[in-house]
């Protein structure tokens, strides 16, 4: 401690230091966006999907890069890929297209609290989010088709949740932004 000049010790000063990884920085390079996108939809084309317990691969894919891109992935993309889905699935039109654009906002719109987390954090703040729009998803095509589908899309979203470490740490990884997320640990 230094001495001021009424003899009274004054607490040392702190020094600024950065608050963290600029974001704009670490932009995300447009063609590797759109590829991973397009390859997990046609990896969602595949019959593997009609697996009581599959993930929702395409979902989480689009959650991520809406959180860490979201001036090229929304609303809009995530609308789209909904509609892409609702048509090779042959289900109630506009259905997926509904439930991707509300998980996709409500993950926007925790994003800032979310990105300060781990990635098995992130899971456990999604898992609320996506029980409560797969349910709103699921009840509102149980109310369109008369039919209720059961309890298995619950465990299909607690996989489509424990696999969302693994997920965003293979999106991370070539884009060595994964040291941004080491930063903070769980």
């Amino acid at each position: 401690m230094r001495q001021a000049r009424s003899g009274v010790y004054a607490p040392p000063v702190p020094l600024p230091r950065p608050v963290g990884p600029n974001p704009i920085e670490h932009t995300t390079s447009l063609p590797f966006v759109w590829i991973t996108l397009f390859g997990i939809w046609l990896l969602s084309l595949l019959p593997w999907r009609l697996w009581p317990l599959a993930p929702d691969l395409l979902l989480l894919v689009l959650v991520f890069w809406s959180l860490h891109d979201a001036r090229r992935v929304g609303l809009f993309t995530a609308f789209m890929f909904g509609l892409l889905m609702d048509v090779h699935d042959v289900g109630p039109l506009g259905l997926q297209a509904v439930t991707y654009t509300l998980m996709v906002f409500g993950a926007q719109s925790i994003h800032r609290r979310l990105l300060r987390f781990g990635l098995l954090s992130q899971a456990l703040h999604l898992l609320p989010l996506f029980i409560l729009i797969k349910a709103v998803g699921v009840l509102l095509g149980a109310f369109l088709v008369s039919a209720w589908p059961g309890w298995s899309w619950l465990l299909a979203v607690v996989v489509t949740t424990a696999l969302w470490p693994l997920v965003a740490w293979l999106l991370l990884l070539p884009q060595h932004r994964l040291q941004d997320v080491q930063t903070h640990p769980d």
